[in-house]
């Protein structure tokens, strides 16, 4: 059952919005216009435009429909920027679409409601995240461990994959859904202000911190990861690049990651295990980079 899309209602969204670190639709598209844009205008022209999307929850990933996935990636996107500032280097950040972009095609979720967008952030942490509908945010930490193209494109991948299987949208748990169900439809929501509309707008509040809890703090299940590193070689496979990258980058990340850290560390499985997983894929063999791919990523990256 697909959830109906509620009322144009600004007070929902603004009060939603206060509590990921902006304050009004205006501080929302200063925040996003890192991303780039959507069909020539900048992904931030599209914050005043959220008010027409903002859904209740639902009990599964599979009942959003593609406009409802997108606006609440953009309150995760938000709330991420709260946390993360974007590294300001515009020909880093190009790159990393760039390659992104290439492997999202190849993915079995080519497009979503608002395109992909990739965005590096100025942190020292090693991580990656991936919000909703396709906002994915990597680490200058996470760069860092990067040996070359197929190791970004591996990263890239893995967390295509999580937008792919809606992993961040499970994180919503079912009892906002059944609290959620039982007021839609309710004469009281189609008025601004209200009890119910209160209680929707805390709903959707708490949903966008189930998911950041699970992005930032407590990690998706083993499963989650092992099938999204799966994805992923399917992904780098079909895009040309070398499946080996993801293992070569694991290890890598593995030296570098101090157990007990607030980082990747804390929110995935060991890096040992997830290589030992894909040794079971004959597809993650060695392969050599290509020269024009190891010139462009130094060019673009040796300094980050």
């Amino acid at each position: 059952m697909k959830l109906r899309t509620l009322l144009p209602c600004a007070a929902l969204v603004l009060a939603a919005l206060a509590l990921y670190g902006c304050r009004n639709p205006e501080g929302l598209s200063q925040a996003l216009g890192s991303f780039g844009s959507i069909g020539g205008a900048p992904v931030g022209d599209y914050a005043a435009s959220a008010v027409k999307g903002v859904t209740a929850v639902a009990h599964a990933a599979e009942d959003f429909n593609p406009q409802q996935e997108y606006y609440i990636g953009r309150a995760v996107g938000a709330s991420l920027l709260a946390k993360y500032q974007p590294y300001n280097n515009a020909a880093a950040n190009t790159y990393v679409n760039e390659v992104g972009q290439s492997l999202a095609m190849f993915s079995d979720m080519p497009q979503t409601y608002g395109g992909y967008h990739f965005l590096i952030v100025d942190s020292a942490e090693i991580n990656a995240f991936a919000a909703p509908g396709g906002l994915i945010f990597i680490t200058r930490g996470m760069l860092r461990c990067c040996s070359g193209e197929n190791a970004l494109a591996a990263v890239l991948a893995h967390e295509i994959a999580h937008v792919q299987g809606k992993d961040a949208l499970r994180a919503i748990k079912r009892a906002r859904t059944t609290e959620a169900l039982a007021i839609i439809g309710g004469e009281a929501v189609k008025h601004a202000g209200g009890a119910q509309l209160s209680q929707l707008t805390n709903l959707f509040a708490d949903s966008i911190g189930d998911i950041m809890t699970t992005m930032v703090n407590n990690g998706y299940s083993r499963t989650l990861e092992y099938q999204a590193d799966k994805t992923a070689v399917a992904i780098l496979t079909r895009t040309g690049y070398a499946a080996a990258g993801l293992p070569a980058m694991l290890a890598e990340m593995q030296k570098r990651l101090t157990p007990g850290g607030a980082d990747f560390a804390k929110t995935h499985p060991n890096p040992g295990d997830r290589i030992t997983e894909l040794a079971n894929l004959a597809r993650v063999a060695e392969v050599n980079e290509p020269e024009v791919r190891a010139a462009r990523f130094k060019a673009a990256l040796g300094n980050i």
